[in-house]
């Protein structure tokens, strides 16, 4: 049985597609969640989370192969140290280095005709307003520390300026080999939303969208997306030589997806599309990385033949020490991701993920709504 290696900020939903895939895992993470997947080894969690401590961890463990998750892509040499002397299933880190390069990645699309934001490094020039523009991390993550910027300020170091677009964000999740890409997922994504306990620019969820039914010109324009957002994709594995499981966050204009950034790697709706399509992904995933094998998976038929499928990150709004958490183990369809009883959270860390099946994606948001409400007021006891 081969043994694989997986490390990131949250290894739960990765870990558990490997174990059902049939690997022997071992897992290193931030959390130590109490639902991971019982023949998960998992390491004792970082709670102090960096990807150079989680590649040093990672050298004691004797694996066949790693997986790195978030938030190793910000980190091409902490990729070397986790991989040395074993298989890397994923990125090589000078593919990460260019893909995560905010200008080589607009430059190539807007070379290949598709929609990306403008980009400076610094703001020397006279179309650098207020209210136009991003700050945003040059190692961002999850919406994380961006901010709409003030010209007044100066840009903090280690920061850059992107155009800000108008428009719902998404995503589009797919598997790559041999130059080719094929798409497994497309989502709608929740970003800054109080009922999470999210804000500002905070990724706080993924609603997989169905496909629309029986409005004809909605219909189409969904589909046109869909398709569009599949060409982005092959766009970035053609230019960037990318393998695996890799994901493209945009903003929708009309059918046109505007590229905002690359994760490199497993992102948090691919558990999404295990969920709604039946697809294994970690399967996928190692399938492309050993034998450059794409799976046999047409995304526009898989979704019209499922509903919605989404997850909220629920976020602490003040700090809380969770009670009996095992409770909620009984509740695994739809809630993940458990903090171990006893668990000291801060206010605006995550909690766990709440799940949620609907026909279509409103009610799949107005699921995890009332879900949300629900567990809130749960912590809401336990802070009393």
């Amino acid at each position: 049985m081969t043994h694989v290696l997986v490390a990131g900020v949250s290894t739960r939903a990765a870990a558990e597609s490997a174990a059902r895939a049939g690997f022997a895992v071992t897992a290193i993470d931030a959390f130590g969640d109490l639902d991971q997947h019982p023949s998960v080894r998992g390491l004792a969690p970082l709670h102090n989370f960096t990807a150079r401590a989680a590649a040093r961890a990672a050298r004691t463990v004797e694996c066949d192969a790693v997986v790195y998750l978030s938030s190793f892509e910000n980190h091409p040499k902490a990729i070397m140290t986790l991989a040395e002397g074993r298989a890397l299933w994923g990125n090589s880190p000078e593919t990460v280095r260019r893909v995560r390069d905010p200008l080589i990645l607009a430059e190539a699309l807007r070379r290949r005709g598709f929609s990306a934001p403008e980009v400076r490094l610094k703001p020397d020039t006279a179309d650098v307003t207020a209210d136009k523009w991003l700050v945003k991390p040059l190692a961002s993550g999850g919406g994380q520390r961006i901010r709409c910027w003030d010209p007044a300020t100066i840009l903090p170091p280690g920061c850059y300026l992107q155009e800000l677009i108008d428009g719902p964000a998404g995503s589009v999740v797919f598997v790559a080999a041999g130059g080719l890409a094929v798409p497994i997922g497309v989502s709608r994504q929740l970003v800054g939303e109080p009922a999470f306990g999210a804000e500002g620019f905070e990724y706080c969820g993924n609603i997989l969208t169905a496909a629309l039914g029986d409005n004809a010109q909605e219909f189409s324009r969904d589909e046109a997306l869909v398709e569009a957002a599949g060409a982005l994709a092959q766009a970035v594995v053609d230019e960037f030589g990318l393998v695996g499981v890799n994901g493209i966050d945009f903003i929708a204009r009309g059918v046109e997806p505007c590229a905002i950034e690359v994760n490199p790697r497993w992102c948090a709706s691919m558990e999404l599309v295990e969920r709604a399509y039946g697809l294994s992904v970690f399967e996928a995933h190692a399938s492309a990385c050993t034998f450059g094998r794409l799976p046999d998976f047409d995304l526009v038929r898989a979704r019209r033949g499922a509903g919605a499928a989404g997850k909220a990150v629920i976020y602490a709004r003040r700090d809380v020490t969770v009670g009996d958490t095992r409770t909620w183990l009984t509740k695994h369809e739809s809630i993940r991701d458990i903090p171990r009883p006893g668990a000291s959270i801060s206010s605006g860390r995550p909690v766990c993920t709440i799940l949620a099946d609907a026909p279509d994606a409103l009610t799949c948001h107005g699921a995890l709504l009332e879900s949300a409400s629900r567990l809130y007021a749960q912590l809401e006891a336990w802070c009393a």
